[in-house]
């Protein structure tokens, strides 16, 4: 495959798309889809109704969808690829569920969050059952390598989570404590999703190695642009509103990086938007993160990650599903939801 001048891997308009991508998986995505409806189950009604709510509000479905492509371009072909795409989507949805009551979020995907509409109490504990559930189904593929790929991955998210409630507020977060959260939080389910792949194909310690790299790449370069949308993005667009983190007092990339390129007029108003978590001065802020170039800065670091993703990806036999990776990879810098 051909590669840009500068040294990032660049497709022609003629080349696969992310549906393309999605179109390749989409027969083992409806499998999966069976495994989730039938495993969402449960004697309480209100945990099929608030996990069926969020679960069914759309999203990329991006975890299950890196496994089944790892699994693919490995050549694994077993039942238990649907099985633990599911579980790597209760995870996710698990998380989502307790994020939105932590952050107080109102809105995701473009309607109401589930305690929004169902009440932090019952957000919470279906996030639990979602939990649980997953380690239910884990257990099914009778090994130890993927139980301890996903303890320890949601050991690590869970940590993740509390070490950003303690960045929460603090104007002095840098670049490396920002990418420590980020990698924890985001990027670790993306690497175990990927991971599994290889661990179900039964593949070599290098190979293995390689997926995993392109998870947690691809998860970072996914967060970082997830970061730039909320001061570049639409609204309608994002399904989100627009200025969420800076009203969490989450200090992001944008701004980690708006700080140190801008005046000490500019620092002040982003650090004390920071520690107040107030929204007055968004439209203020907006401006500072893209006249110090902040924005541009941050969008090449993930085009750093999404080509890091794209030499992992390249370890793997070329086929089909190898490319869709590469394509996903290049893809997601183009992404505005």
């Amino acid at each position: 495959m051909p590669g840009h001048p500068d040294g990032y891997f660049k497709l022609s308009a003629s080349e696969h798309s992310t549906a393309t991508v999605l179109e390749l998986v989409a027969p083992d995505m409806a499998e999966v889809d069976r495994v989730i409806a039938q495993r969402l189950d449960s004697g309480v009604p209100l945990v099929g109704e608030v996990a069926r709510y969020i679960i069914s509000a759309g999203g990329k479905r991006l975890r299950p969808v890196l496994l089944l492509l790892t699994c693919g371009a490995l050549g694994f072909t077993g039942a238990q690829r649907h099985n633990l795409a599911a579980v790597v989507e209760f995870i996710h949805t698990a998380t989502l569920l307790h994020d939105d009551v932590v952050d107080e979020s109102t809105l995701r995907r473009g309607r109401p969050t589930a305690n929004e509409n169902f009440g932090n109490p019952a957000s919470v504990l279906v996030g639990d059952f979602l939990y649980s559930r997953a380690f239910q189904m884990m257990v099914d593929a009778e090994s130890m390598r993927v139980m301890q790929t996903l303890a320890d991955a949601t050991n690590v998210i869970a940590e993740g989570e509390v070490l950003q409630l303690m960045n929460m507020h603090d104007a002095s977060l840098d670049e490396e404590g920002y990418l420590r959260v980020i990698r924890s939080k985001t990027a670790k389910l993306f690497e175990a999703s990927a991971r599994l792949g290889a661990i179900l194909a039964g593949s070599p310690a290098d190979i293995e190695s390689a997926c995993a790299d392109y998870g947690q790449a691809l998860g970072t370069a996914f967060q970082v642009i997830d970061d730039v949308l909320d001061y570049d993005g639409n609204a309608a667009e994002m399904g989100k509103n627009l200025g969420d983190d800076l009203r969490e007092g989450k200090a992001t990339l944008p701004l980690i990086l708006a700080m140190q390129r801008g005046s000490e007029a500019q620092r002040q108003t982003v650090r004390e938007a920071i520690e107040t978590g107030s929204v007055d001065r968004l439209a203020d802020i907006v401006a500072i993160v893209r006249e110090t170039g902040a924005l541009e800065a941050t969008r090449d670091a993930a085009a750093a990650e999404a080509q890091r993703a794209i030499d992992a990806a390249m370890q793997l036999p070329d086929n089909a599903h190898r490319q869709a990776m590469v394509v996903l990879a290049s893809q997601l810098l183009n992404r505005r939801t």
